[in-house]
């Protein structure tokens, strides 16, 4: 999403990677524009991106206001074409960036307070994208309530989990996103209660958009997700299957992982589109195939499930047949709301 890209990034894999000086992941255009990264505390990453998104709407609704104050000189046509621009396509972008220049050139022109204050806010009139970016520890635990806070108030914040179902950036410690039978530290014995569905829990506000993906499984479903998750003038969050050393695989094997982590079942590829439930359609679609492998052929080639078949061979079996039957049920589920009509999911206002 280029020069309109904002991120705050929770503390952990990701921030390292995305953050380390001085070598960067982001990059520039040829105009020296590119986007703008900030690295907050691990628990209150929510809170901080929901900050910027507060700041980006303070300053827009700023620069509306002194625009049509100089409407008379500016012209009523230009400004009402910058005021009411649609800025969905990326065409649409392009021209409102091009507007956008041409009022800063104009503005140079007026010798005016509000001419000097709009012109050193006119940039917030391209439509700015902010993402929340953190892994699972965040999201699911300790940034968990922060995070349901920011999706409750309707703000248009996008929000991307990176879930290695651990701690990873910490060692690898069980969180709230680590599924049954896994092995991990605090939960050596294998975890014995489910993985939070942290997707229907955000798809109960009915006016989140919501998304599981992976991209090892389908890389076009995955864009595709994030494109409407980032379009959509509302809260999103994106949920993405991210293979980790801490699952105890061979890392080149990683987006086969990803792909039999779909395969299986476990990992169900979806999308929640509140504009389809106000079209009167169904906003849930289910996006990858019924399961064609059993769970433990996607688990078992990796240590976290496989250790405890040596160490504990009987709870391996039990844990492996419970988590088997949590991946049939929340399939089941998932199957039911993919053929609801509109009706059976909250309205939007």
């Amino acid at each position: 999403f280029g020069d309109r890209l904002i991120v705050a990034n929770a503390t952990g894999c990701s921030s390292i990677y995305g953050g380390n000086l001085p070598t960067t992941p982001w990059t520039k255009n040829a105009e020296g524009k590119g986007p703008a990264w900030s690295n907050s505390l691990f628990e209150d990453n929510a809170e901080f991106g929901l900050g910027m998104r507060v700041t980006a709407d303070k300053h827009h609704a700023l620069a509306i206001e002194l625009l049509w104050q100089l409407a008379p000189r500016l012209g009523f046509d230009f400004a009402k074409r910058i005021a009411e621009a649609p800025q969905v396509y990326e065409s649409e972008l392009v021209a409102q960036r091009a507007r956008v220049k041409e009022l800063k050139s104009r503005l140079q022109h007026i010798h005016a307070a509000e001419a000097r204050h709009l012109l050193s806010v006119a940039d917030h009139l391209v439509r700015r994208s902010i993402w929340l970016v953190g892994g699972d520890g965040w999201a699911y635990d300790i940034g968990s309530g922060g995070l349901d806070h920011a999706l409750s108030t309707g703000r248009n914040v996008n929000v991307l989990v990176l879930d290695t179902e651990v701690y990873s950036n910490t060692g690898g410690q069980s969180s709230k996103a680590t599924p049954t039978a896994a092995t991990a530290k605090f939960a050596a014995a294998g975890k014995r209660v489910g993985k939070k569905d942290l997707a229907i829990q955000a798809i109960s506000y009915g006016n989140v958009y919501v998304a599981q993906v992976a991209m090892g499984a389908n890389p076009q479903q995955t864009l595709l997700a994030l494109r409407e998750a980032e379009a959509y003038e509302g809260p999103s969050l994106v949920l993405a299957y991210s293979h980790c050393i801490a699952h105890g695989i061979n890392m080149e094997k990683g987006m086969d992982q990803q792909s039999k982590a779909v395969a299986s079942g476990y990992w169900p590829l979806i999308r929640y589109n509140p504009v389809l439930r106000k079209e009167g359609q169904n906003p849930f679609i289910l996006d990858s195939p019924a399961p064609s492998i059993p769970f433990k052929e996607y688990a078992y080639n990796e240590l976290r499930y496989k250790v405890l078949t040596r160490t504990n061979p009987e709870e391996a079996e039990r844990l492996i047949k419970l988590a088997q039957e949590l991946v049939d049920l929340r399939w089941k589920n998932y199957v039911e709301m993919a053929g609801f009509g509109a009706d059976a999911f909250s309205p939007i206002a």
